[in-house]
């Protein structure tokens, strides 16, 4: 993702997670590994959510690309809101734009590529149409 800063408001899904004491470091913050997998409680609730997610019959999705970008320390205790968007769509592969933020404030943005694959083969199968009408829904609108 670009400058400037995103809200929390730019992002059509929201989750929530909590801050244990076990994510800590040694300089007294939440360790930078933390930070995927906050991302990854949002990823998870577009791909898998019970009445919307993504995936067809045999299929999974698979993290093919994570880039993060830290742009401030988080502490504990507390609890992290993660904004999640679709960037782009692809054949078999979509997008994802995120942020986490805690008490308001950005603290990571993330980009990250899933691949749609099948179970069987390993390879990467075309999204299907309910999945590729979900995910146009959650892009942003042009200005």
């Amino acid at each position: 993702m670009t400058n400037p800063i995103p809200l929390l408001k730019d992002f059509p899904l929201h989750a929530h997670d909590k801050l244990r004491y076990a994510d800590t470091d040694r300089q007294g913050h939440v360790n930078n590994s933390v930070f995927a997998t906050l991302l990854e409680t949002g990823r998870v609730e577009v791909i898998y959510a019970k009445e919307t997610g993504l995936h067809d019959a045999g299929c999974s999705f698979v993290i093919a690309s994570l880039q993060i970008d830290f742009l401030d320390e988080m502490h504990w205790p507390g609890g992290v809101d993660i904004g999640t968007r679709v960037g782009k769509v692809g054949r078999s592969s979509v997008t994802l734009e995120q942020a986490i933020f805690q008490q308001g404030r950005c603290v990571a943005t993330s980009r990250s590529v899933i691949v749609h694959v099948d179970t069987t083969t390993r390879r990467s199968a075309p999204l299907g149409e309910r999945a590729i009408t979900r995910l146009a829904a959650l892009m942003p609108t042009a200005s």
